[in-house]
């Protein structure tokens, strides 16, 4: 009787996903330097697989690794939002048709309830729990798609647009927006309109979410960009940029 080859994973990649969801999380934003020793120390390992990690993250577009500086989380330029966002767009919305020819009544009744958990953190503030249910939605829409590949594409178009998925704080209008469009998204699943939801999540990416995107890179660069006045001075390291909502 033959058996399956066993396959070893090296320390370095079993650290990969962790920090890849650091990223896309927040945890490490864009323009900061990586912190290897706490890294180290959190996960209990030295310092060369964490590096080793980090090239792998670098590989993927997600880290800068520079000389004498290490690793830098990457930020997102307006051309990477112009030649990216169309493909995440494009994703979505076949994920969307899929999922209403896949999605079993059990399926989208989970779909709702995530919605629904989403729509009390809306109510009450909780940004962080508002962004981990949207981002629940959005991935259950894969999922239900049924396809591994499509999911696949997904999930590497998401981390490289970390930096607009991670955002400055909305104000109450663009968050009103995103949710007004989440609730249309649902009920156009559990109607099984297929063509209505593919439409929707196109939209909702192409629109809300690049505007948002755009506005938080221009804030970036304006915040860098010195004075005629006086050169810039280094931002205070206490004042950070307040966390999260994206779509």
């Amino acid at each position: 009787m033959s058996s399956a080859p066993i396959v070893r994973h090296s320390l370095h990649e079993s650290l990969v996903a962790p920090l890849r969801e650091m990223i896309l999380q927040g945890e490490l934003r864009p323009g900061e330097k990586v912190p290897e020793e706490q890294l180290s120390e959190r996960f209990g390992v030295s310092r060369t697989p964490i590096r080793e990690a980090l090239k792998v993250l670098a590989a993927e577009g997600v880290l800068q690794i520079l000389p004498h500086r290490g690793a830098i989380v990457a930020r997102i330029t307006e051309e990477q939002i112009e030649e990216l966002f169309p493909i995440m767009a494009s994703l979505e919305r076949l994920a969307g048709l899929l999922a209403c020819q896949n999605a079993t009544d059990a399926d989208i009744a989970r779909v709702r309830a995530l919605h629904e958990r989403m729509l009390e953190c809306y109510a009450s503030g909780d940004e962080i729990e508002y962004l981990r249910h949207n981002r629940l939605i959005h991935e259950a829409f894969f999922t239900l798609a049924g396809n591994a590949t499509l999911s696949a594409f997904y999930q590497q178009i998401l981390t490289r647009i970390h930096a607009c998925r991670f955002v400055v704080r909305k104000n109450r209008e663009h968050w009103q927006a995103a949710v007004d469009e989440h609730t249309q998204m649902i009920e156009a699943l559990e109607a099984r309109d297929a063509m209505r939801l593919a439409a929707l999540l196109e939209t909702h990416v192409t629109g809300t979410t690049v505007g948002i995107a755009r506005a938080f890179i221009r804030r970036i660069d304006a915040d860098a960009a010195p004075t005629e006045a006086a050169p810039a001075k280094p931002r205070a390291r206490g004042r950070r940029l307040s966390g999260v909502l994206t779509d």
